[in-house]
């Protein structure tokens, strides 16, 4: 078991202790000491200790459950970027989503969640703001951080009056890097379609992240200082840093390999020694930390927009689906264990995720 099960959920909780001690003391006196963000940040971190409490508490009765949970609440986006791992899965699609989980089915797991001790919860899709009741439902879970993993177009005034009433819900941006690297991957404008959501959040002074799929194209850009101090410059107050994930033989050069990773690790310790403003994550790079992969319930799980509960997103498997089943129970999945067992989270891989690397030996142990 990992000795730290949750060493991204911890970097990005610190993004809101940061964006706090950032205001002067000038600052802090002219401000209501009883602003949204500092009542939220103060109801959350105790939320966020009672609820490690609780998963203290079941580990010491032999259970043990995941600091977060990755929830894929559509099949549907509106964009159609370059290797998507998604749409190579088929877990996104054009076409009208079917036999999707409803904003009741969504709202019953995050109460479950909660029960479990779990108070963070990643929100990803396909596009997670086309589904406004379920951010509805998330909304309501104070105890609960929401990062939202969204490509950005759907960030207008409602939105914004959302994020600023509710402050457990924080946007994560997608983003490749400049103007040329973002919109030859994700299309035409993108790049200052994001830039301007970025500034209209900004505006109302609310903490966003941006996420960056680095590539052996583009990974010296998104480390540089230049990229860094840009992002600063718009607000941002965190960077996840996902390596890519290879969906085809054509896109594997694209994927970091050994030494590559040896000097994004050498960058990313290097900015988080000099730009103390921001935090920095990295998947799967700060999983060496805890022993290998995370997944498949050791630090998280994924749930698909159908129930289906899976190791990752990355690894489209399952044999449980919440639907018919409590959270619990499905944390118990016979594939789980027995990717844990076996030892597959902890071996060496080329690309951004084990699992997608040896989804045949995966595909095997769920047959056992």
């Amino acid at each position: 078991m990992a000795k730290n099960d949750n060493p991204h959920a911890t970097r990005l909780m610190d993004s809101l202790n940061k964006h706090g001690k950032e205001r002067d003391a000038q600052e802090l006196a002219e401000r209501n000491p009883l602003s949204k963000s500092a009542t939220f940040e103060k109801k959350f971190a105790w939320a966020s200790k009672k609820a490690t409490e609780k998963r203290k508490k079941a580990e010491k009765n032999g259970e043990h459950i995941p600091a977060f949970l990755i929830s894929s609440i559509t099949s549907g986006c509106n964009l159609h970027c370059a290797g998507c791992y998604s749409r190579q899965n088929h877990a996104c699609s054009d076409e009208a989503p079917v036999n999707q989980l409803s904003g009741e089915d969504w709202n019953a797991i995050f109460d479950e969640v909660e029960e479990l001790g779990i108070s963070f919860i990643l929100l990803a899709g396909g596009e997670p703001l086309l589904r406004p009741d379920v951010i509805d439902e998330a909304a309501k879970h104070k105890n609960i951080l929401f990062p939202i993993f969204t490509n950005g177009f759907f960030v207008a005034d409602k939105y914004i009056d959302m994020f600023d009433k509710h402050r457990n819900l924080v946007p994560i941006i997608s983003i490749e890097g400049d103007k040329q690297a973002t919109d030859s991957r994700r299309g035409e404008g993108v790049y200052d379609k994001v830039v301007n959501s970025m500034q209209k959040i900004n505006e109302k002074d609310l903490i966003f992240g941006v996420s960056v799929t680095v590539t052996t194209e583009n990974m010296d850009e998104v480390y540089s200082r230049e990229f860094i101090d840009h992002l600063l410059g718009l607000g941002c107050k965190a960077i996840i840093y996902v390596e890519f994930v290879p969906v085809t033989e054509e896109a594997k050069h694209l994927a970091p390999g050994e030494e590559e990773r040896e000097r994004m690790k050498a960058q990313l310790d290097a900015l988080r020694k000099d730009v103390e403003e921001m935090v920095f994550i990295s998947f799967p790079g700060d999983e060496k930390s805890s022993g290998g992969c995370v997944a498949a319930g050791r630090g998280f799980f994924h749930i698909n927009s159908h129930g289906g509960a899976e190791p990752c997103p990355f690894s489209p498997y399952s044999d449980i689906n919440v639907k018919e089943t409590s959270l619990r129970e499905a944390l118990k999945s016979k594939l789980f264990y027995n990717l844990q067992a076996e030892g597959l989270l902890n071996e060496d891989h080329a690309g951004g995720c084990i699992l997608f690397e040896k989804r045949e030996q995966v595909e095997k142990l769920l047959a056992k």
